[in-house]
């Protein structure tokens, strides 16, 4: 697509919406038959939408720190009107995702939107795992809305997991208890959980479910890594979406479940002890099962969980669930062999810190004069500013690179984006994308985010770059009809799709040098 045609894009994107499900028979039902029981959904702007369904039992009380239980069925007909509670966490002040229920421990919830009319076959599904540093989020933001995905032929779900102390904690008795069973990583269980209810229920919605799509951003990117390597998960997507998913293990190495003082193990009885709970056995096990669920979330968001001593913090190691760094289990060819989506921002989250410049410089050891020369071209940035720069290329942007040459070089179709494209609203504030600003573009939620300060440029690139991510749930290659041919990543011709303010535009990586030196300076570390 020419610019010129990305212009008439922009002039008529927002004016139509060309029916996406071609064999339309007759409405569907509000009433479905899922694990448990019949739940009753409702029609709104123009799709059927379920909330609020159990996917798994309570997880309170005994089952604090278990891994997910079956439902407890119900009789009659359950209404699946209102989205359940999100997971107990205190919310990050200033959120751009901000919850729309009152959190709770009882949590583990999904919803499900689905076309308002009936299918020949059974319809791609998508399935949405939401970031928040693994401590904050939930599937209640108006920005994860499903509806103009179901609206485009796709079954959209999403589901909520445990957070924070809820979601990654170790303890002694319950290493004792678990007779060999995963431990830890809770979130992981919960969202291995939900994709099997998938697995087992979605074709009572309309979904085909050996056509699913896992996606996440942030902590759910990881996640989506975590479930890509996870033997438990094999079998229950057939593609996969990783959105500023990170990929190596800085800045948060991930954690041995006992034996060091950093263990998880070693953290969970610290946390005990800082709750008023002594010991280790089975005793103190009960106890801190007993404390409220206020008590537990302990203050914990993403402003506090850098700075907490008691907070695991960095994900427990297992096998089963996370065993290790996404580009190290990929490298020694582990990993579920799907097509990938994979990418970050311009503007990505950094955890760099450097006294000063000559510090900084030193990292780079043999590239210091490279990193300087493309870091801080004029020597007119701060240092934080250039710390933000490269810390964010260091976490989030560089493994991304990472990943799809691993995964391109093994035969896999692997699709790497740059997202940079900023609200015509903010272009007075921001020069590039922020972390997370991609999400109402790739949901086509912008007006949910910006309101009344919504352009039609934003429209456009919404409905440009969803429809991308709707193509490639349908058949695995992102190439919606009538805009750029999306290239294959190799990493000869490190090409990957742009989305900016020109539109969506194929080219090879502008941050080529700057990645390369990044990748080695990752190398000389250990990452």
């Amino acid at each position: 697509m020419r610019q010129t045609s990305w212009a008439l894009f922009v002039t008529f994107a927002c004016l139509a919406r060309v029916p996406p499900v071609a064999a339309r028979v007759a409405t569907v039902p509000l009433d479905v038959r899922v694990d448990g029981g019949t739940v009753r959904g409702a029609a709104e702007h123009g799709v059927i939408a379920f909330k609020g369904i159990p996917y798994a039992a309570p997880p309170v009380g005994a089952l604090r720190w278990a891994p997910p239980q079956p439902v407890k069925p119900w009789t009659g007909v359950r209404p699946a009107l209102h989205f359940g509670p999100d997971c107990a966490q205190l919310p990050t002040p200033g959120d751009d995702a901000p919850l729309r229920t009152l959190p709770r421990e009882d949590c583990l919830y999904v919803n499900v939107w689905r076309p308002k009319v009936s299918a020949s076959r059974g319809l791609p599904v998508m399935v949405w795992v939401y970031g928040g540093g693994f401590v904050d989020g939930g599937t209640s933001p108006a920005v994860y809305d499903g509806t103009e995905f179901a609206r485009d032929g796709v079954v959209l779900v999403s589901f909520n997991y445990r957070l924070g102390n809820f979601g990654l904690f170790a303890f002694p008795a319950l290493t004792r208890q678990s007779h060999g069973g995963p431990l830890g990583d809770y979130f992981f269980m919960d969202q291995i959980a939900a994709l099997q209810w998938v697995r087992r229920n979605v074709a009572a919605f309309g979904g085909d479910p050996h056509n699913v799509t896992v996606f996440g951003e942030s902590a759910g990117g990881m996640s989506v890594n975590a479930l890509l390597m996870s033997p438990l998960a094999r079998g229950l997507f057939a593609r996969a979406i990783i959105e500023s998913g990170a990929g190596r293990d800085s800045p948060y190495p991930p954690k041995p479940l006992s034996g060091p003082a950093d263990s998880a193990e070693a953290r969970g009885l610290r946390l005990a002890r800082h709750l008023g709970v002594d010991g280790s056995g089975a005793d103190a096990l009960a106890e801190l099962r007993a404390l409220p669920a206020e008590k537990l979330v302990d203050g914990l968001n993403m402003n506090t969980e850098d700075d907490d001593p008691t907070y695991t913090g960095g994900l427990i190691l297992d096998s089963r669930l996370y065993p290790g760094a996404p580009t190290d289990v990929y490298a020694k060819g582990g990993g579920a062999r799907v097509p990938v989506m994979i990418g970050a921002n311009t503007d990505e989250i950094s955890r760099l810190r450097a006294p000063s410049f000559a510090v900084l410089w030193s990292r780079f050891g043999a590239d210091s004069a490279a990193a300087r020369a493309l870091y801080d071209p004029d020597g007119k940035r701060t240092l934080q500013e250039v710390c933000d720069t490269a810390g964010a290329d260091q976490w989030m942007v560089e493994p991304a690179r990472a990943i799809a040459r691993i995964l391109s070089a093994r035969g896999q179709r692997v699709y790497e984006y740059r997202f940079g494209y900023v609200a015509t609203s903010l272009r007075s504030t921001f020069s590039r994308a922020p972390h997370a600003s991609e999400i109402p573009y790739a949901f086509d939620t912008v007006r949910a985010h910006y309101g009344e300060q919504t352009s039609r440029a934003d429209e456009a690139m919404a409905h440009a770059m969803h429809a991308y991510w709707v193509a490639f749930a349908k058949t695995g290659r992102p190439d919606p009809a009538g805009l750029p041919a999306w290239p294959e990543y190799h990493a000869g011709t490190d090409r990957l799709m742009s989305f900016g303010a020109r539109g969506p535009v194929p080219e090879a990586d502008p941050w080529k040098r700057r990645l390369d030196i990044t990748e080695r300076l990752a190398h000389r570390e250990g990452h």
